[in-house]
C-alpha cells in the first residue's frame, strides 16, 4: 500500500470525482470596497428588453430518450422538475433538441421494443441516428404539463433532397411550440469532417439554404415557411479547425434574401475544446493550466466582442442573435472545471455579458454520461432504478440568470465595470423601465482566508432626470455559494442545495436563505458582502423580490414503479447470488 499507484478513476466523465488546483488569490488584493452607483431614468449602455428564457438549453438528439422521457407516456420526472424550476422564476423556458446527431437523423415509422431513438455505433464519429415521431408527442406532452418552447433542426449532410421529415412532423405536433428549426448545424466545418469536398464555403452554404427554401417552398405539409428558420454559422473558436469567419457569411447576403423566412441568427461557441483528448484533433489541453481562464471577466469579454459586427447585422434585420449551443469546452467538457464551480460562476458571467450585448438567447448544450459540463445529467440507464439525477453547475447559473431577468421580459442588463473593471469581480445591474431593480453581483476569487471578500456600496441616485436619490430602506440578498472553486455537488443557491451525483430528483432541497440587508440612511448607502469566491443576486425593491418570489414551481412526482416478484420458495433459500 506505500508503494502501489493510486487507483484512477475508470467510470463515466459526468461523475469524475477529480478535481484542480484553485487559482491564487491576485497579489496584490484587491480593493475590498466597492462602490456601485446606479442612477433612476438611464438610458446609456443598457441593453435591450430581454426575455426570462433567455437561458435556454441545447440536448443532443441522441440523448433526449435519456434525458426527456422514456417516450411520450414515460416523462423523465427529474427533467419536468428542473424545466418548472425555470419556468416559476422566468416565466418559459427555451430547449434545443439537436446537435450532431440530428444531421443524419432518419424518421422510422417504429422502431424495436417500441423505443424512439435508435443508434448505430458502428461509424466512428458521431452516431447515426433513426427516431420515431412519438420522440415529437413526448415534447408536445411535456409543454402540456411545463411551458417548455422547442428548437429542432432537419438532416442537412445530404442535400440531394434535403429529408423535411421533422419539419413536417413537428409542425404538425407541437404546432406553435416549435420556434424554429435550424438549417445546418456547424456547417463550417462540413469539410473538416468529410460532410462536403474541401473549400466548402460560405457562398457554399448559401448554395444550400437556397435549394432549401426552393425545396420546401413546394411542400404543402410544411404550412408554417415564414419565420422558420435558423441562418447557421458555428465559428466554433477552433481555430485551426474552422475556415469560416462570420463577416464571410452575412456578407453572402444570407439574411436580407431571406428576411421573410429566417428566425434568427444563430451562433455557436465554446471556451475551450477537448477535443486534442477525445477525437485527436488539435493540441491536448491540460484543465490545470487553463483554469483561470474561466475566472475572468476579461476573457469572457474578449469572447463576446468578437460579435461586435454581428449584433448590429442582427438588430438591423430586426432578428435575434442566438447563442445556439454553448458551454464551457467543446468535445465534452474539462474535468474539474466544467464539473465544478468555476462553471457555475463562469456561465453566470457569460450569460449577462452575452444579454448585455444584445444577444437574445444562450443555450447550454447537454451531452451524455461522457460529458463533464451537462447541467444535469440522467443517471446511467441500467441505474436508473435506483440512482437520481446529477445536477452540474451551469444549472445553478440558469436559476439564478431567471431570477436575474424574471418573467417581465423587460430587464434590460448593462456591465458596470466595477472597480474600475477588475478582472475578477465583475457586476451588472438589471433595469425595467428605466429604474434600476436588481444586481448580480460576482467574485472569482478563491480565498479561503476570506481577505479577499469584497463589499458592494450600493447606491441609487436621480441620473439625468432630475428625480431625486431613491435608496431603499433595504435590499434582499440570494447567494450562490461554494467553499472553493473548485468544489464539486452540494453547491447551494440562497441556501438550497442539490445536492452531489446521484441525489436529485430536481427539486431543490433544504430551505431557502434571504438576507434582508438594512440600508445606511445617513450615507445613502446600502453595503452587501461577496465572499471569495460567491455570486450574489441583490433585488433593490419590494415588486422586484416578490415577482421572483410569488411563484411557486410545479413539481412533478412518480407514477411508476418497479415491481419484482420472487417466489418465497426462492427466496427462503437464496443466498444473494445467482440473481437474487
Amino acid at each position: 500500500t506505500v508503494t502501489a499507484a493510486a487507483a484512477s478513476y475508470t467510470g463515466a466523465a459526468a461523475y469524475d470525482p477529480k478535481t484542480l488546483i484553485a487559482p491564487a488569490p491576485p497579489v496584490p488584493p484587491i480593493a475590498t470596497s466597492v462602490p456601485v452607483q446606479l442612477t433612476n431614468g438611464r438610458t446609456n449602455g443598457l441593453s435591450m428588453p430581454q426575455k426570462g428564457s433567455f437561458f435556454g438549453f441545447s440536448i443532443e438528439m441522441s440523448v433526449a430518450q435519456q434525458v426527456v422521457g422514456k417516450n411520450s407516456t414515460l416523462l423523465q420526472v427529474p427533467f419536468l422538475n428542473l424545466m418548472s424550476n425555470i419556468v416559476a422564476r422566468a416565466g418559459s423556458v427555451n430547449v434545443r433538441v439537436g446537435g450532431n446527431t440530428q444531421e443524419a437523423a432518419v424518421l422510422v415509422p417504429s422502431l424495436v421494443n417500441n423505443t424512439i431513438i435508435a443508434k448505430d455505433t458502428s461509424i466512428p464519429g458521431t452516431p447515426r441516428i433513426q427516431y420515431t415521431s412519438d420522440l415529437l408527442y413526448m415534447m408536445a406532452n411535456v409543454s402540456q404539463l411545463v411551458n417548455v418552447w422547442w428548437y429542432l433542426g432537419i438532416p442537412f449532410y445530404n442535400t440531394t433532397p434535403f429529408d423535411l421529415s421533422i419539419a413536417q412532423e413537428a409542425e404538425a405536433i407541437l404546432g406553435d411550440r416549435l420556434l424554429a428549426l435550424q438549417a445546418g448545424n456547424e456547417p463550417d466545418l462540413y469539410a473538416l469532417h468529410g460532410h462536403r469536398p474541401l473549400g466548402y464555403s460560405p457562398a457554399s452554404y448559401l448554395t444550400d439554404f437556397d435549394n432549401l427554401i426552393t425545396q420546401v417552398a413546394s411542400d404543402a405539409s410544411i404550412p408554417r415557411q415564414q419565420n422558420l428558420w435558423l441562418v447557421a454559422s458555428s465559428e466554433t473558436g477552433q481555430s485551426n479547425l474552422s475556415p469560416w469567419n462570420l463577416t464571410q457569411v452575412w456578407g453572402t447576403g444570407i439574411v436580407d434574401k431571406y428576411i421573410v423566412q429566417v428566425h434568427a441568427l444563430t451562433v455557436q461557441r465554446y471556451f475551450n475544446h477537448n477535443c486534442g483528448a477525445v477525437l485527436g484533433q488539435g493540441v491536448v489541453v491540460d484543465p490545470q493550466t487553463v483554469i483561470g481562464t474561466f475566472l475572468s471577466h476579461n476573457n469572457v469579454l474578449s469572447f463576446v466582442n468578437q460579435y461586435n459586427t454581428t449584433v448590429p447585422v442582427a438588430l438591423q434585420a430586426g432578428k435575434p442573435l442566438l447563442m445556439y449551443e454553448t458551454n464551457s469546452v467543446s468535445c465534452s467538457g474539462f474535468v474539474g472545471i466544467s464539473d465544478s464551480f468555476v462553471a457555475a460562476l463562469w456561465g453566470l458571467d457569460w450569460a449577462l455579458s452575452l444579454a448585455a450585448s444584445n444577444f437574445s438567447g444562450a443555450n447550454f448544450h447537454i451531452g451524455g454520461q461522457n460529458a463533464y459540463y451537462n447541467p444535469f445529467t440522467p443517471p446511467p440507464t441500467n441505474q436508473t432504478t435506483f440512482r437520481q439525477w446529477s445536477v452540474g453547475p451551469i444549472y445553478y447559473s440558469a436559476l439564478v440568470v431567471a431570477e436575474a431577468l424574471g418573467s417581465s421580459n423587460q430587464s434590460q442588463v448593462v456591465d458596470l465595470q466595477l472597480n474600475n473593471a477588475a478582472d475578477q469581480t465583475p457586476g451588472f445591474a438589471i433595469y425595467e423601465k428605466g429604474a434600476p431593480t436588481k444586481l448580480v453581483l460576482i467574485n472569482y476569487i478563491n480565498d479561503p482566508t476570506g481577505a479577499q471578500a469584497y463589499t458592494a456600496q450600493i447606491s441609487i441616485g436621480g441620473g439625468t432626470t432630475g428625480q431625486p436619490a431613491a435608496n431603499p430602506s433595504s435590499v434582499r440578498v440570494k447567494r450562490l455559494s461554494a467553499a472553493s472553486v473548485t468544489q464539486k455537488g452540494n453547491l447551494t443557491w440562497a441556501g438550497q442545495t442539490f445536492g452531489n451525483s446521484f441525489e436529485s430528483d430536481g427539486r431543490p432541497m433544504g430551505n431557502e436563505t434571504v438576507e434582508q440587508i438594512p440600508c445606511d440612511a445617513s450615507t445613502n448607502t446600502c453595503s452587501v458582502k461577496v465572499n471569495a469566491p460567491e455570486a450574489v443576486l441583490v433585488f433593490l425593491t419590494d415588486t422586484a423580490f416578490q415577482s421572483v418570489e410569488s411563484h411557486s414551481a410545479v413539481t412533478f412526482a412518480t407514477s411508476t414503479q418497479t415491481v419484482i416478484v420472487v417466489p418465497t420458495s426462492v427466496l427462503a433459500t437464496s443466498n444473494g447470488h445467482s440473481g437474487f
